[in-house]
């Protein structure tokens, strides 16, 4: 399978192994990640004892008891076949190069990452309906690398792929095709569906992700300010024979200005990486909404 026809955006100037070698710093790492896994679980596969230890099964996961499960599984391949692997990476590499250009390292990590734990509570979900055993284990980057699937072709309807590098196909339609399949083996066309419920579960994730224009980084700005108020002392106490003179103190900036400036300081890296031309309308909102924000500062 390749990929061609790139009409939304094309570099000039770098060669090919240079585009190759500046670009997707994260889809690199996490592809190294998973192949040192996989070689662990190779010279461990008699025991299994890595690989039982890391996957995720309901049991282990549900009251808490080993969450950790829930992202872990997604560093895991089935050591039977390379094929499982080889083109989990594949398909990392040829779309997720390309969303971390658009989003940017840290937000494409995070958006990886989590989209890895909602395909796993997807899966944890599906042997909860009953679908399949609450024992059965589930491994594979799978879930993930579906959701950076999903928001490509979101992206990107019209770019072309091609099915065993001659058969060209939309992605969009690779993508409706894929979700379908996975729909049909999760309600009881497969043996086995543990693997579509990981899927439809990254699926959804990548899909939401788009229409909801999630920032995943942007929480953390909130996470931080609403750690440091929980900090805050909320009482003082004033003591009679204490002078009470007036200190002068710099207004604390509102909570909703931390949140725009975190957003602003996303747009800008993006602007910085692809231009303003590509901006969604809800982040074109953002920067009109901070214009007018810092033309009131100044009067």
């Amino acid at each position: 399978m390749g990929i061609y026809d790139r009409d939304y955006y094309r570099r000039e100037g770098p060669s090919f192994l240079g585009s190759f070698i500046d670009r997707g710093t994260i889809c690199k790492w996490l592809i190294v990640v998973n192949v040192l896994f996989f070689v662990v679980q190779m010279v461990t596969r008699d025991s299994g004892l890595f690989t039982s230890s890391l996957w995720v099964d309901a049991d282990d996961v549900i009251g808490g008891k080993q969450v950790w499960r829930l992202l872990t599984y997604a560093f895991l391949h089935d050591t039977q076949s390379l094929w499982h692997i080889l083109f989990n990476m594949l398909f990392l590499w040829w779309f997720g190069s390309d969303l971390e250009d658009l989003y940017g390292p840290r937000e494409f990590l995070t958006f990886y990452l989590t989209a890895a734990v909602v395909g796993g509570i997807g899966f944890v979900g599906g042997a909860l309906g009953g679908l399949y055993s609450p024992l059965t284990p589930a491994l594979g980057a799978s879930g993930a690398v579906t959701a950076v699937l999903v928001l490509c072709a979101c992206h990107f309807p019209r770019r072309v792929i091609y099915l065993f590098m001659f058969l060209p196909v939309p992605i969009w339609a690779f993508v409706v095709f894929s979700v379908i399949q996975d729909t049909f083996g999760l309600l009881g066309g497969a043996h086995e569906p543990v693997a579509y419920a990981v899927h439809l579960g990254g699926a959804a994730f990548g899909f939401l992700y788009y229409k909801l224009h999630w920032r995943l980084t942007g929480l953390l700005p909130q996470l931080q300010s609403w750690s440091r108020r929980r900090s805050q002392p909320r009482l003082r106490v004033y003591r009679e024979e204490e002078p009470k003179t007036p200190v002068s103190v710099a207004a604390a900036a509102p909570v909703d200005d931390e949140h725009l400036e975190a957003k602003m300081d996303a747009i800008l890296e993006k602007i910085s990486r692809v231009g303003k031309e590509n901006l969604t309308e809800s982040e074109l909102q953002v920067l009109r909404r901070a214009s007018e924000k810092f033309k009131r500062r100044r009067h």
